[in-house]
Order: structure tokens, then C-alpha cells, then sequence
């Protein structure tokens, strides 16, 4: 392995302000409203053209499909994004569950309208490569873009990338599934040109349930209770497919959901391309997971034009901008949670909101349908050795059947917008995130919409 040195340099330092926040998928989209709405001058920082994340980057357009009529659902900003994209004409009802879901295009639009109205300061297409670090506290980020290489100070930094990219590029303590245990990547793509009614009248002629996740490479761990429940599942026309060679038959991990299907003929947020081993820290797995994905991708088109009825004309329509990743890095936080905590309706002093019992992953797949829930205690947001910082989003304290359950994109926001008031608070008080009064914070959430008991 041989190495260059490089030449020291002076980094140009183009702007200051209260609260960074780094990744603008749902926890940080809300921890920068959340912030903002507390007075903290704030600014949002994203590697790609647009806020969202997952919602808007990726095309994972079903925020709230977990969401049933006897579901407790969490409150707060994440339901504001869903309310908004309804009220802007920007999300379809979801048709396995009560909710709406988000169009993942004009998203892009209704964040940029979030983010106008909170009056935080956008800084899209600009990509952290170092933290800078004083004495064991973050004060800011080295980022490069067209514009070069420039720093941003900061009181506070929240860390919303969602591989925990800052904590662990400033010493945190964090650890990452081993790679062959992750959950897979997905490659989200959508078609047009379905025919809308003749791929209804087949769904209800033989409608799929959520046992059907079973079976080939899949196993799916239930409560019994989401067994019968109806689920928007495409497999049999990769089955054909394999039958008949389209698709060599290792691909036995091609199936999946189909999220919405609109008058124009438009099938979206397909989630039927599933890549293990991907590791979405690394270039050259992310670098081999999207040409893979896309090639898997176009594989599934051409089996549902030849055997799903609807299908027949139709085309891909667009794939997301990036893979859909779902496990890399997590902090080892002031306390991490555990699968007890999610299963059994958690409870915390420290509680910054609430999200209903759905875990999905790992080969686990619950429903919130009975009313438990459990809450987010803020500790788990707390990553050790490293001041001025907390983390949100999917990268928080946990084991793996607690990450099932608060890797979900609603769950996010929840715990995004308590990092952002946090970050408010921590500076109104001139205390660290892990000595501010937690009464304060709480108060300050209840007064924002949020539900945290």
C-alpha cells in the first residue's frame, strides 16, 4: 500500500451559525425545523441537490405504511411532512395501510418550502470530509464541493447522515453490523404506462398477505397477528420468470412491494431489488450495489410486462438518485436500545417522543395494530467522548432488533426533532447535549406537537 503526503493548507472559513446539521433526510429535515423554530439560527448541510433523504433521494415514498386504525402514531414534524405533501398535492393514498404516500419527486419541492418558511440557511452539493475537532469538541466541518474545499464553524452539530459519518469521523466510539449480517440494500425504482385497473382487478383476484414474505431466501418472524393481513406483494411473476429463464435463478431474492398506483398509469416506489453485502460505508460496494441493482432492476420490469397482468406496456420510469441503505454504523450512546425496549413498550424519563411497536428487519416484521408503542429516550442520541454533538436518525444507540424498528423514516424525524431542540436548548443554557435539563427540552417538544408519553 503506498500513500502521498499532502501539502498543508489554509481552509477558508465561509460561514457561522448556531446549529449545523449534517444529512437531510427525515431526522435531520426535522432537526433543522426544529431548531430553527426555537430561535437557534440554523443551517441544513446536504452532499446531494436536494432535502429529503431517503424520501426524496432514495424513492421510498411510503413514510407511515406501518400505520393502522389501532395504531398510537408518533406526533410532531414527521406527520407535518405528510400532512404538507397531502396539502401540496404531493402524495397518494398507500394502500396497505391509513396513510398517504409521499411522491418522492414533488417531495424535493415541498422540503425546499419546509426549509424557506423555518428560515434555515440551505447549503446543498457540499459533502463533509472532516470534522474539526478542539480539545474533544466539535466546532465545525471541512466540506469540498464545486465551490472547493471551505469551513463552517458551528455551536452545535447534529449528526444526520445516517451512517453516523461525523461521530465517528470524530473519535466516537460506534460499531457496524459485520457486512455478510446487514440488512440488504434496495435499488427503488418506479414504471409508467400501467394500466391501472386491470392491475387492481389482478391484485384482488388473488390478493397476497404478509405470510407470504416467507419463503425462498426469506423468513420472516411474525406476532401471528399480520399473517392474513393484506400485503401489496409481487412475487409469483418473478417465479414465472426464473421458470422460464428470464431470471437466472440465483436472483431468488427478486420480489417485493409495490407501493401505489396512480390513474396515469404510474406503479411507484417498487422495493422488489434486494443486495446483500453491501456495506454503504464503502465506495466500491456502493460503486457495485447500483449497477448491480439496476440491472437486477430491469430484470423485474421485463417480468412483470410478460407476467403480471397490467403490466404489459409498461417501462421503468425512474430509478432513485442512490441506494436505499439500511445498516451501517450506530454510536455506542449514553444508553443504547434494546430489542426488550421496542418489544415491550419501553419506557423512559428521558423520553423524546413516541413510536408505535413496528419492527421491520432482520427477518422480523411486526405491525403496529393493538395500540403499543414505546418511547425514544434521548441518551440514545448521545454519542460518548466527543462534545458539542448528538446524532439522529438511524445511526442512535441500539442492538439490532431495536435499529428494526427506529431505522424507519417516521421514527427518524421523531428522534430529529428532539435532537434539534436539544441543540436550542444546549445553547440557550450554555450546557453540553448531555447536561442540558431534560424537563426543558421535553417542554419545549410539547409545545412543538410532539408526543413524548
Amino acid at each position: 500500500m503506498s500513500f502521498i503526503t499532502e501539502t498543508a493548507r489554509q481552509t477558508q472559513v465561509i460561514h457561522t451559525t448556531d446549529v449545523l446539521v449534517v444529512g437531510s433526510g427525515p431526522a435531520g429535515l426535522a432537526a433543522a425545523i426544529a431548531a430553527s423554530r426555537e430561535g437557534a439560527e440554523t443551517t441544513l448541510l446536504e452532499r446531494y441537490g436536494c432535502f429529503g433523504g431517503n424520501i426524496t433521494q432514495v424513492g421510498v415514498e411510503g413514510f407511515a405504511w406501518y400505520r393502522h386504525p389501532q395504531t398510537v402514531d408518533s406526533e410532531g414534524i414527521g406527520i407535518e411532512f405528510e400532512e404538507r405533501a397531502k396539502s401540496m398535492g404531493a402524495a397518494t393514498p398507500e394502500p396497505q395501510s391509513d396513510s398517504h404516500a409521499i411522491d418522492g419527486e414533488a417531495f424535493k419541492y415541498v422540503a425546499d418550502v419546509l426549509v424557506e418558511e423555518a428560515g434555515i440557511t440551505p447549503m446543498l452539493h457540499r459533502t463533509v470530509v472532516a470534522p474539526i475537532i478542539e480539545d474533544g469538541i466539535i466546532k465545525g466541518v471541512i466540506v469540498e464541493s464545486k465551490s472547493g474545499r471551505e469551513a463552517i464553524l458551528a455551536k452545535r452539530v447534529i449528526d444526520a447522515t445516517g451512517d453516523a459519518d461525523i461521530a465517528y469521523r470524530a473519535g466516537a466510539i460506534v460499531h457496524k453490523t459485520p457486512k455478510e449480517h446487514m440488512m440488504a440494500a434496495s435499488v427503488m425504482f418506479s414504471m409508467n404506462g400501467v394500466n391501472k385497473q386491470k392491475f387492481i382487478d389482478n391484485v384482488k383476484a388473488d390478493p397476497h398477505t404478509y405470510a407470504d414474505w416467507s419463503g425462498g431466501e426469506w423468513s420472516i418472524e411474525t406476532t401471528g397477528k399480520e399473517d392474513d393481513m393484506f400485503s401489496p406483494f409481487l412475487k409469483k411473476p418473478f417465479d414465472k420468470a426464473r421458470d422460464a429463464g428470464l431470471i437466472p435463478t440465483n436472483l431468488s431474492t427478486i420480489a417485493g412491494t409495490w407501493g401505489a398506483v396512480t390513474e396515469q398509469g404510474d406503479l411507484t416506489y417498487l422495493n422488489l431489488v434486494h443486495l446483500a453485502g453491501i456495506d454503504g460505508t464503502n465506495a466500491d460496494d456502493l460503486t457495485r450495489g447500483e449497477i448491480e441493482g439496476r440491472r437486477q432492476a430491469m430484470l423485474a420490469i421485463e417480468a412483470l410486462k410478460r407476467y403480471n397482468p397490467g403490466c404489459e406496456n409498461a417501462k421503468l420510469r425512474n430509478f432513485g438518485l442512490t441506494l436505499g441503505i439500511r445498516d451501517t454504523r450506530k454510536i455506542d450512546a449514553h444508553y443504547n436500545m434494546t430489542a426488550h425496549d421496542v418489544r415491550e413498550q419501553g419506557r423512559f424519563d428521558d423520553s423524546i417522543g413516541i413510536f408505535p411497536e413496528f419492527i421491520d428487519g432482520y427477518g422480523i416484521l411486526i405491525l403496529p395494530t393493538t395500540g403499543r408503542y414505546f418511547q425514544l429516550p434521548y441518551r440514545a442520541m448521545l454519542p460518548k467522548n466527543i462534545g458539542h454533538l448528538i446524532v439522529s436518525g438511524r445511526s442512535t444507540g441500539g442492538d439490532r432488533d431495536s435499529h428494526a424498528a427506529v431505522r424507519n423514516m417516521m421514527c427518524c424525524a421523531v428522534n430529529g426533532q428532539g435532537a434539534g431542540v436539544a441543540a436550542a436548548v444546549s445553547i440557550e443554557s450554555d450546557k453540553d447535549f448531555d447536561a442540558v435539563d431534560i424537563k426543558i427540552v421535553q417542554k419545549r417538544l410539547l409545545a412543538q406537537g410532539a408526543r413524548i408519553a
